[in-house]
């Protein structure tokens, strides 16, 4: 055993913990923006989804990562707009909404997957050739520049996301405003502030990341397109929001953790660990259900979580 969990051994588990975060991490932050603003999301796991199919096909015809990802953020950001039309305009119950537009997009995609595809023994590749982008002199630190400086492109735009989100959140008016807006939006609009088009800003947001985050599955870490290939994800994101506390560094951190123990539990099964796989399989969710027993009755929920404002209603 001692000599599995060797040097390299652990160099190359934390450097794929920091590639297998990365859709959670994305997916995650989004929800910060959503959760704050009131919204309870339910439909991440969707939105992560779509955000995946569009990303590969657009990347399968274009050959071109930057229209592929483009295209990826807008799936998943129709599909979250449109849960905050029912939820915000229409007034219906987000966990039933969440809920069901995930099982919409599960159909959707598996279905279109197949009328643009067909059914075929191997699946098609998108082709738009990504990897590694090592940063000079950073890659060359012992230990350090292989986990965080060998990595995929889209991992340093994750840290700007991440960076760039906690400066929103609490350093401007708007970041202000989605807060207000999640904890009592009432007297947010007693000071001129626009709840809708706050949740409304906010869902969009999130259905960007949650949707950047799923065409990470299907372009880059994967390189293809599968039924469900988000493997409940965005669940996890979810529970990563509350370990986090709505803290967009606090859920940078919680995702490396996830992140390392789904690429630890893959590593066992290739090093023959004598365990079932299917309790190795089992680890990343086991995780999430202990840290939400845990963090759960402890952390601080936005007050107006969950629930829809009507101004006409005292």
């Amino acid at each position: 055993m001692s000599s599995i969990f060797s040097q390299v051994f652990i160099i190359t588990l934390l450097a794929a913990g920091v590639r297998m975060s990365m859709p959670i991490l994305l997916a995650a932050t989004g929800e910060i923006f959503a959760e704050r603003s009131g919204i309870l999301n339910i439909n991440l796991e969707g939105q992560m989804l779509m955000g995946a199919f569009l990303s590969f096909v657009a990347g399968y015809y274009t050959h071109n990562i930057f229209l592929a990802l483009a295209a990826g953020m807008l799936g998943g950001m129709l599909q979250a707009l449109l849960m905050a039309l029912a939820c915000i305009t229409l007034g219906a119950q987000h966990v039933v909404v969440g809920i069901t537009l995930n099982m919409f997009s599960l159909g959707f995609t598996s279905f279109w997957y197949r009328i643009v595809f067909g059914i075929t023994t191997a699946p098609p590749r998108a082709g738009v050739g990504t990897g590694k982008f090592a940063i000079p002199l950073l890659s060359r630190i012992p230990w350090l520049g292989e986990i965080f400086f060998s990595q995929n492109f889209l991992f340093y735009v994750a840290i700007v996301i991440v960076t760039v989100s906690y400066y929103i959140l609490f350093k401007t008016q708007f970041g202000l405003k989605i807060r207000a807006t999640g904890e009592y939006p009432r007297a947010a609009e007693t000071l001129g502030v626009k709840v809708n088009v706050i949740k409304y800003s906010s869902m969009a947001i999130c259905g960007s990341l949650a949707g950047l985050g799923g065409s990470y599955l299907s372009l880059i870490s994967l390189n293809y397109f599968m039924d469900n290939i988000t493997a409940s994800r965005g669940f996890i994101a979810l529970a990563i929001v509350i370990f986090g506390k709505w803290n967009p560094w606090m859920v940078f951190f919680a995702s490396l953790l996830f992140g390392t123990t789904d690429a630890l539990q893959l590593r066992m099964q290739a090093a023959g660990v004598n365990m079932p796989y299917q309790l190795m399989l089992m680890l990343p969710y086991l995780l999430t259900i202990i840290v939400m027993v845990i963090t759960s009755k402890h952390s601080r929920f936005p007050a107006a979580l969950g629930m829809n404002y009507e101004r006409e209603k005292l």
